[in-house]
């Protein structure tokens, strides 16, 4: 159990009888007092009740939000006008026990698609989660887990320039389906502190496109993701100038980046972790189309499984990117992420240098990889992406998720 605390929110997790045996299944994250939110969503034109229904939520509730209720199992997604009602429902169940209105209650699923949320489960979940609130983090991230194999939880507790302290915390659950465009997955981030409802905004999109949707396991985008950034003040800490929203969006992204790294570490079978960053295009987007595709391309994925440095999978990527590119002026290297041990280029001007195969074996059985494309186009600053390994445990995990 956590004993880190954001000022103002309490957390629950629960076993509502969604899952066998007593796992934990329903997740309650509670403010004290009205709160500010931002959100993403799901790109997906096929998109989750719950996503539905908190996207209206956000639109007219920006500053008095109380509560976010998380169940698993079911994503209530294709479920019809049913399925609105039954998020609603979920909404009122949580809003009723907490003492709060419906309007304040987000509402989000994991699970299954298709089939309708067991209302009376989600009524035990509710009741259950209101007189179990306190501070054990670890307990709500576990509680909105599906195949994940860990709970993805982080605490950032920051003293500013004037001594003050404040808090950031965020949980998040995914590990397959796991290729945003937009976020990806589901996260609950919640700090102490306040700011204009603009920047707020501003900062959580632009965070959430270097971080949750810059990470790829399989190359599909979820009919539920959504990220949710709470800020209710408690700390008396108010954020108005452009020094303090910069910090703000330093220690947003940390926490960001720290769930999703976390994802794509926990991808459904995955046994590396891999860093891919593209430079020398003449423009962010083109780095990022080539980056993206690199990260999603299974024939990439499975020479990293196999610990095969075919740069020619890479460069093949890259080159059906939709991007247009000089195949002679393409460098590509391959390294050790944590630094320990010398890089290995593979390609100099779109050909292959000489190198050591049993050197660039050696780092392709590492577990953390970094891969660095130089288009040679321009003078540019890197676009990265985190990815993961395709295994037989992908399949294995997948071909078996309703059985």
């Amino acid at each position: 159990m956590s004993d880190a605390k954001v000022l103002g929110f309490q957390v629950a997790g629960v076993h509502a009888g969604l899952k066998a045996e007593g796992a934990l299944d329903f997740a309650l994250i509670v403010s004290d007092r009205p709160a500010q939110v931002a959100a993403v969503f799901t790109t997906n034109q096929v998109k989750a009740a719950p996503v539905l229904v908190d996207m209206e939520k956000v639109k007219q509730n920006v500053s008095g939000m109380r509560a976010v209720a998380i169940n698993t199992k079911c994503a209530n997604a294709c479920t019809g006008q049913q399925g609105i009602d039954d998020a609603h429902a979920m909404a009122r169940l949580a809003a009723d026990k907490l003492g709060v209105p419906e309007d304040s209650v987000l509402v989000m699923s994991t699970g299954v698609i298709g089939t309708q949320l067991p209302m009376d489960k989600i009524a035990n979940g509710t009741a259950l989660g209101a007189v179990s609130l306190g501070q054990d983090w670890e307990a709500a991230a576990r509680a909105i887990m599906t195949t994940d194999t860990r709970f993805k939880y982080v605490q950032n507790d920051i003293t500013l320039t004037d001594g003050r302290r404040v808090h950031m915390a965020g949980i998040a659950k995914g590990a397959g389906m796991i290729a945003p465009n937009m976020a990806t997955m589901l996260a609950v981030i919640v700090t102490d502190v306040s700011l204009p409802q603009d920047d707020m905004e501003r900062v959580l999109k632009a965070v959430n496109a270097r971080t949750f949707n810059a990470i790829a396991v399989d190359g599909d985008t979820s009919t539920n993701d959504t990220v949710i950034l709470l800020a209710n003040g408690a700390s008396g800490v108010y954020l108005n100038d452009p020094e303090a929203i910069y910090w703000f969006d330093f220690w947003l992204q940390r926490t960001c980046q720290q769930l999703a790294q976390a994802i794509v570490r926990d991808g459904e079978g995955a046994t590396k972790f891999i860093e891919i960053r593209v430079s020398g295009t003449h423009n962010p987007a083109d780095a990022r189309k080539i980056a993206d595709t690199i990260a999603t391309s299974p024939l990439v994925k499975t020479a990293f499984y196999g610990a095969d440095a075919n740069w020619g999978r890479i460069l093949a990527a890259a080159g059906r990117a939709g991007v247009t590119l000089d195949q002679s002026k393409l460098s590509l290297s391959i390294a050790p992420l944590n630094g320990d041990g010398a890089p290995v280029q593979l390609i100099a001007h779109g050909e292959p240098t000489g190198y050591s195969e049993a050197d660039a074996s050696a780092i392709m059985q590492q577990t953390d990889i970094r891969v660095d494309l130089d288009c040679g186009l321009a003078e540019s600053e890197p676009v990265v992406v985190w990815t993961c390994d395709l295994s037989h445990d992908y399949v294995s995990i997948n071909g078996h998720y309703r059985s």
